[in-house]
C-alpha cells in the first residue's frame, strides 16, 4: 500500500514535471526561434518603415544656369486600418483631391495599411486639408513630403535633358545616362503609432538620414541654345519641314553647345507628348548625308596621296557611265581640281578620287572618321548607323558612296566629321556633360576630352578645310552661308529621301550644311539638316540655299555672342553671292 503511494505520488510528479517541461519548451520555443517572427508581426500592426527620398540632383548648364530642379510637394496616403469615419472621410478627400468618389471608396476597401490616394500635392493643398482633418478628428490620413521635378525652360533641350518618372528616375536624356549621379540614396526611419494611429515620438526607432544626389553640369550653353532654337523655329516656319536638327559644338574639346531637334514637346506637360515628338533625332536618326560626306572622300585621297589639292580630274563633261549605269553632276565639268570637286560638288569627281584610293582602303577611312560606331556621346539610345564592308558593295558602290549615298548616318556622325576636319584630323568625342558636383559646389568629377586617334594629318585636315573656305564663297555651293566679316569652311548636301519601300521618294529631299567658324581657328562647328522642307520652287531645295542660310544666321549670332573678332578687311559677300546656284545637285 504504502509502496502504491509512492508509485502515485511519483506519476504526480513525473505529470506535473513533464508539463511544465512543455510550457517551458513553448515558452523557450516562442521566446527564442519564434521571437522574431512575433515580433514582426506586433510591429506591423503598429511599427512601419517610412522612406525618406533622397532629393534628386539638378541639371545646370555650363554658366550654372538652372535646366532642371525640384520644387517641395506632399504624397497624400491612408492607411485603412486607422480610419475611423469613411462616410466622412471620401466626401472631404474628394473635394481637397479632386478624386472620384468611387475610386476613392475603392481604393479605402479592406485594410491595406499603405494606399497612395495622390502624388504631387502642392504644399498649400495639403496643409489645408490636414487641418480640415485635425478639424473633424478624421484619421488613417498620412501626408509624406516629397518633391517634383520642374524644367523652367519648357520645351528647350527636351531631348537632351530628359525627364523622370513618379519613383524620381529618369527616362531619357541626361536624366538618364546620369542617374547613378542625380538620384542620390533615399534614407528612411521607422515609425511608430498608437491604437489611434498617432505617432509615438518618443518610440521613433532607427533612422537614416537621406544623401541628395549630385548636381549634373553639362556643357550646354542656354544662351547659344536660345539662338539655335529661335532659328530651328524660324526654319519650321518658313519651310515646314518633317524633321528638323540643328547641333554646335567645339571641335577641339567635343563640347554640345547647342542641341535642338523638331518635332519637341513640353517636359513640364510630357504625359501629352506624342512618340515622334520625343525622339532625340540627333542621335536616333538616320540619313543619307548627300554631298557633306565629300570630305571623307577628299580626306582619304589627300591623306593617302593619292592626290594633290591641285590635282586635276577629269570629270567627263557632266555624265559618266560605270557598271553599267550613268554617274550625273548638276553641270557639265571637264577638268576639276580636287579643291573644285568640293568647291563645285562634283559626284563624278567624288568617285573618281574614290576609286583612286581602292573599295578596302576607302571603307577604312569611313571607319577612322566614326561611321558606323556610336559616338559615345552621354546621351541614351545612340544609334551607329549603317556602313557595308566592301564584300556587300555592288558595282556602282564605290561611285555612289564618296556621295553620300549607300550610307546612313546620324546627324552627330556627320558634325563629329566635321569637326574631325577643323581640329587638325584628330577624331574627338563628343561631349554633353562637363562635370559633376555636390549641392554646396564640390567636384565629385569632371568630364575631359578623349581624342580617339589621328584620323588624317594636319596637313591634310588644312588642305580640305582650304577648299571648303572655297565652298562658301561666289564659287561655290553655299555663298548663302557666308558670314560678313568671318572665314567659313562648310559643305552643303541635298540628298533625296531613301523610300522605306525601296528606292527614293520622288520630290524629297534631306538638305543640310555643316561648317566651321574661323576657318583658321575654329570656335565651333555646326550642323543644320532639314528632312522634306517645303520651298516655293523645286529648283530652291537644295542645301545651300536652306540649310545655308540658316547657318549663317546662327554663326553670326553666335560669333557675336563668343565675342569673335571680325576680319575687318574681308568684304562682304556679294549680291550676287547671296544667290547661290539653283542648279546643284546632291549638294
Amino acid at each position: 500500500m504504502k509502496w502504491n503511494s509512492r508509485i502515485r505520488c511519483a506519476l504526480v510528479c513525473l505529470f506535473f514535471t513533464a508539463l511544465f517541461s512543455l510550457f517551458s519548451f513553448r515558452l523557450v520555443y516562442l521566446q527564442m526561434i519564434k521571437h522574431d517572427e512575433y515580433a514582426g508581426l506586433a510591429a506591423e500592426k503598429h511599427v512601419y518603415k517610412q522612406a525618406i527620398f533622397a532629393e534628386r540632383g539638378s541639371i545646370l548648364d555650363a554658366n550654372n544656369e538652372v535646366l532642371a530642379h525640384n520644387t517641395p510637394v506632399e504624397t497624400v496616403v491612408a492607411d485603412a486600418t486607422h480610419i475611423n469615419n469613411c462616410d466622412a472621410l471620401i466626401p472631404l478627400l474628394r473635394n481637397a483631391l479632386d478624386l472620384p468618389a468611387d475610386e476613392l471608396s475603392e481604393k479605402l476597401e479592406g485594410e491595406r495599411r499603405y494606399i497612395v490616394l495622390k502624388r504631387e500635392v502642392p504644399i498649400a493643398a495639403a496643409t489645408a486639408l490636414r487641418e480640415k482633418l485635425r478639424a473633424q478628428n478624421l484619421r488613417g490620413i498620412y501626408f509624406e513630403r516629397d518633391t517634383t521635378r520642374i524644367y523652367p525652360n519648357a520645351s528647350m533641350l527636351c531631348h537632351v535633358i530628359g525627364f523622370t518618372d513618379f519613383e524620381h528616375r529618369g527616362i531619357q536624356g541626361v536624366e538618364s545616362s546620369m542617374e547613378e549621379y542625380l538620384h542620390g540614396q533615399d534614407g528612411y526611419r521607422f515609425i511608430e503609432h498608437n491604437r489611434a494611429g498617432q505617432e509615438i515620438v518618443l518610440y521613433r526607432g532607427q533612422e537614416r538620414a537621406p544623401r541628395d544626389g549630385y548636381q549634373v553640369h553639362l556643357t550646354i550653353d542656354l544662351n547659344l541654345q536660345n539662338i539655335v532654337e529661335n532659328e530651328i523655329d524660324a526654319a519650321v516656319r518658313e519651310y515646314s519641314p518633317q524633321k528638323a536638327t540643328i547641333i554646335l559644338m567645339r571641335p577641339q574639346t567635343g563640347e554640345i553647345l547647342a542641341m535642338a531637334n523638331r518635332p519637341n514637346f513640353d517636359l513640364n506637360l510630357r504625359s501629352e507628348a506624342k512618340p515622334e515628338q520625343m525622339k532625340n533625332r540627333a542621335i536616333i536618326d538616320m540619313m543619307e548625308p548627300g554631298s557633306t560626306f565629300k570630305i571623307v572622300t577628299a580626306a582619304a585621297a589627300l591623306n593617302e596621296r593619292k592626290v594633290r589639292p591641285d590635282t586635276t580630274i577629269f570629270c567627263e563633261n557632266g555624265i559618266w557611265n560605270f557598271g553599267g549605269r550613268p554617274l550625273h553632276d548638276h553641270r557639265a565639268y571637264a577638268d576639276l581640281s580636287v579643291q573644285d570637286i568640293l568647291i563645285k560638288s562634283s559626284n563624278i569627281g567624288a568617285a573618281k578620287l574614290a576609286i583612286s584610293i581602292g573599295e578596302q582602303k576607302f571603307y577604312e577611312y569611313i571607319r577612322r572618321f566614326g561611321f558606323g560606331d556610336r559616338t559615345g556621346v552621354e546621351l541614351p539610345g545612340e544609334i551607329p548607323g549603317v556602313i557595308r564592308p566592301p564584300q556587300s558593295w555592288s558595282k556602282i558602290s564605290i561611285t555612289r558612296i564618296p556621295m553620300g549615298h549607300e550610307v546612313a548616318v546620324t546627324p552627330l556622325q556627320m558634325t563629329v566629321a566635321m569637326a574631325t576636319i577643323a581640329n587638325g584630323g584628330k577624331l574627338v568625342t563628343p561631349r554633353i556633360v562637363k562635370s559633376i558636383t555636390t549641392g554646396d559646389g564640390k567636384t565629385i568629377t569632371t568630364f575631359s576630352p578623349t581624342v580617339l586617334r589621328q584620323v588624317i594629318s594636319p596637313e591634310t585636315a588644312a588642305q580640305v578645310g582650304n577648299a571648303l573656305r572655297g565652298v562658301v564663297s561666289d564659287r561655290g555651293t553655299a555663298a548663302a552661308a557666308a558670314v560678313p566679316g568671318f572665314t567659313i569652311s562648310g559643305k552643303t548636301g541635298t540628298a533625296q529621301k531613301v523610300d522605306p519601300r525601296g528606292g527614293y521618294e520622288q520630290g524629297k529631299y534631306v538638305v543640310s550644311f555643316s561648317g566651321y567658324l574661323p576657318s583658321d581657328h575654329p570656335e565651333f562647328v555646326g550642323l543644320v539638316m532639314l528632312d522634306d522642307a517645303k520651298t516655293s520652287k523645286p529648283e530652291l531645295n537644295y542645301g545651300g540655299l536652306v540649310a545655308g542660310p540658316i547657318f549663317a544666321r546662327i554663326a553670326e549670332k553666335a560669333a557675336r555672342y563668343l565675342d569673335l573678332q571680325p576680319h575687318e578687311e574681308l568684304a562682304k559677300p556679294s549680291a550676287a553671292g547671296r544667290v547661290a546656284s539653283t542648279n546643284a545637285s546632291h549638294r
